[in-house]
């Protein structure tokens, strides 16, 4: 975990591939707990509220609330798609089209925790979307800068392994194993601030192994 801004409202980090954002399990570490922890070794409250998550094998840039009314604002927010989200990922199939829009209807299947795409008919289906184009082609490998217009359950890796596109090291959903973590990386997020009211936008670098060969890490 690294802290890249806080002040008296929200604190932003950088979430680790592996790390869980919240988790139920005893003893097991979390972004919640970590921040609680450095809050707490500074003397100051170790009060912190999850307003969204990352899944445990995808790095990247977070938000989190230091106040209940932060985080009700934050909340808001991303209830009204007020929240700019891009994200890195490469996938191994050369013949995808360079840019597109996909739009889907997901089912998240709670006991695997997969997601599917079904029809738009289905009455427990979502609807998901997101726009991404190409920045970045070598071997067999794209690069694509994505971006989130909706934040459905495994939305980005179960969008593009229906199209026969699964993200590099995303074996849950057909993708090649590299012993490394999936290579998705939540790069940049941008909202309004709960207490000033500007716009804010933070960004990171993508730490994976697998990034490490793209122009993007330069």
């Amino acid at each position: 975990m690294e802290v890249l801004f806080e002040d008296d409202s929200i604190v932003v980090c950088y979430k680790p591939a592996g790390l869980a954002t919240q988790t139920r399990n005893i003893g097991e570490k979390d972004m919640e707990s970590e921040l609680s922890n450095y809050l707490k070794a500074k003397g100051e409250s170790p009060e912190i509220h999850v307003v969204h998550r990352l899944d445990q094998p995808v790095e990247g840039v977070m938000v989190f609330a230091k106040t209940k009314t932060a985080a009700n604002n934050l909340t808001r927010q991303i209830a009204e798609h007020q929240f700019k989200k891009h994200y890195y990922a490469i996938i191994t199939r050369e013949s995808f089209p360079d840019e597109g829009d996909l739009v889907d209807y997901l089912v998240k299947d709670n006991r695997t925790n997969l997601s599917k795409v079904v029809s738009e008919n289905d009455p427990r289906a979502k609807k998901a979307s997101l726009r991404y184009h190409t920045v970045d082609e070598w071997d067999d490998r794209k690069l694509l800068d994505i971006e989130l217009q909706t934040g459905r359950h495994h939305q980005i890796r179960i969008q593009l392994a229906s199209r026969t596109a699964p993200i590099l090291g995303d074996v849950k959903y057909g993708g090649v194993s590299t012993g490394h973590n999936l290579a998705l990386c939540s790069y940049s997020i941008g909202f309004t601030h709960p207490t000033s009211g500007k716009p804010v936008e933070f960004q990171v670098k993508p730490k994976g192994e697998d990034f490490l060969d793209s122009k993007i890490a330069n």
